[in-house]
């Protein structure tokens, strides 16, 4: 079997592999990606805040 049978061979069984995927609807990847990103700038928040607090700190303590 030479290089371009093997490639050949290789996107049918790709093909025949994507049609058994059971994709999600539109709906779902819309829901899906805004609690991705909901949950993204909660996190980025909370971890903004937790760095502010923690160089007010520090810099309380070190600039006294």
């Amino acid at each position: 079997m030479n290089i371009q049978e093997k490639i050949k061979e290789f996107f049918k069984e790709v093909y025949v592999e994507m049609r058994r995927v059971s994709w999600l609807s539109k709906n779902d990847i819309i829901k899906y990606t805004a609690i991705v990103l909901v949950v993204t700038i909660v996190v980025s928040f909370f971890l903004g805040g937790l760095d502010y607090i923690f160089s007010s700190a520090i810099k309380m303590f070190i600039f006294k």
